[in-house]
């Protein structure tokens, strides 16, 4: 399972949710479904900028959870 881990970033980067949302421009909503975990699929655009602004790698935020499924997994 893929794990979104977007907090630690903002807190290593001493940044709130909102102003991250203002430079990349989406959401608060959409930022909080990804902080989640609910988010079933980001763009790589989006990735980019948040990456751009947080100046991390997605490796930073995306982790990958072996053996851990998912509740969509089949």
């Amino acid at each position: 399972m893929i794990t979104i881990n977007l907090t630690e970033q903002l807190e290593k980067q001493k940044m709130t949710s909102k102003e991250l949302c203002q430079i990349i421009g989406i959401t608060e909503a959409n930022l909080s479904i990804l902080r989640s975990g609910k988010a079933k699929a980001i763009r790589f655009t989006t990735l980019d900028a948040i990456c751009n602004a947080l100046n991390c790698t997605p490796g930073d935020i995306l982790k990958f959870e072996e053996g851990v499924q998912s509740d969509d997994d089949f």
